[in-house]
């Protein structure tokens, strides 16, 4: 403790003691710097310190200046640290503004983010590429999602998902783009062109394992490898299904058989009564019903292809019948044909 007594009063007393140059040539170098800052212009930098309110930035000005903790990021974050600001990191920064009361320049890199964003948006919607974007909250219009770390909005309009606005908040979900417009600050997206555009069409009558994702009075949604189909209460079985509940689990694995896929509602109808090998097998022994899936979905497979087969066969002694009943009607030199 006395050394470091003595030294505090050595650099009280003689804070010149040892430096090779004067405070006079010092205010000389200073005053030689040619830095003149403009607001809005980009500058390199290197970070001198960092604390939890923001990091000193060294930019070859009179003066360090200052990067606050909310400017330096698009996304939250709680220390400089989390985003790899440390003493000696170079950086690209953005001269945001001045603060006159401490006699320093204010910098952002959230900006600098905020137009890549917008340009990485502006790409992505005219290279027609799918985006996951994170439900952050809803409105009567519709859904407000996170994106590129912009905000942007889905219209009810465009959401294929049969969930609810409540149940999609904090969930992610595939998303195209529609309109980016920085100036205008609208982002609008839309979830029925993701589904549709990704989705190749389901087989009718082919068999998926899916899990149950909700389970409602009207049947239960599964999720079939990134799709939401209905399994409505009619279709789990021959038997009466009076509470979904007493069938299914929130996060059961099944097979269900495929019955209709509307790619461009992007809605998907499932069925497991087509699998049961009885009338019931799904109340009392669905193990049985998975077991014999794919060998009842071939049944119905083909009972369908018989049943094309037979219209369109309907339909050709149709069209012949109607060409071929004809009525000639002779008037002197001249023949009328009626096709009825």
């Amino acid at each position: 403790m006395e050394e470091v007594d003595m030294r505090r009063r050595r650099i009280r007393d003689f804070p010149m003691e040892g430096v090779e140059f004067s405070l006079e040539e010092f205010a000389a170098a200073v005053d030689g710097v040619d830095f003149e800052p403009e607001i809005g212009t980009t500058v390199r930098g290197m970070i001198l310190m960092a604390d939890p309110s923001g990091v000193l930035v060294d930019i070859n000005a009179k003066g360090p200046a200052f990067l606050p903790l909310e400017e330096a990021c698009l996304y939250e974050v709680r220390a400089p640290e989390e985003i790899g600001l440390f003493p000696g990191v170079e950086e690209d920064f953005l001269i945001y503004d001045e603060d006159d009361r401490n006699s320093r320049l204010v910098l952002s890199l959230r900006e600098i983010q905020h137009n890549l964003a917008w340009e990485r948006c502006r790409q992505l919607q005219t290279e027609d590429i799918l985006v996951k974007g994170k439900v952050v909250a809803a409105n009567k219009g519709g859904l407000v999602v996170d994106v590129e770390g912009l905000r942007g909005f889905v219209p009810f309009s465009q959401i294929s998902t049969r969930l609810t606005s409540e149940e999609l908040v904090g969930k992610e979900i595939p998303l195209k783009f529609m309109e980016a417009d920085e100036e205008q600050y609208r982002l609008v997206l839309s979830n029925r062109k993701a589904m549709a555009d990704n989705q190749a069409p389901l087989g009718i009558g082919s068999v998926v394992v899916g899990t149950v994702q909700t389970i409602k009075p009207y049947g239960a949604f599964i999720d079939i490898g990134g799709i939401n189909g209905l399994l409505h209460v009619s279709q789990i079985s021959h038997d009466r299904v009076a509470d979904v509940g007493t069938v299914l689990q929130p996060g059961d694995t099944l097979k269900v058989m495929i019955l209709s896929h509307d790619r461009e509602r992007g809605r998907v109808s499932l069925s497991t009564k087509k699998l049961e090998p009885t009338p019931g097998d799904m109340v009392r022994n669905p193990k049985l019903v998975y077991e014999k899936a794919d060998e009842m979905a071939q049944t119905f497979r083909q009972r369908i292809a018989q049943a094309e087969a037979m219209a369109r066969a309907d339909m050709l002694r149709f069209q012949q019948e109607y060409y071929l009943a004809i009525i000639f009607t002779t008037n002197g030199p001249n023949v009328f044909i009626d096709y009825l």
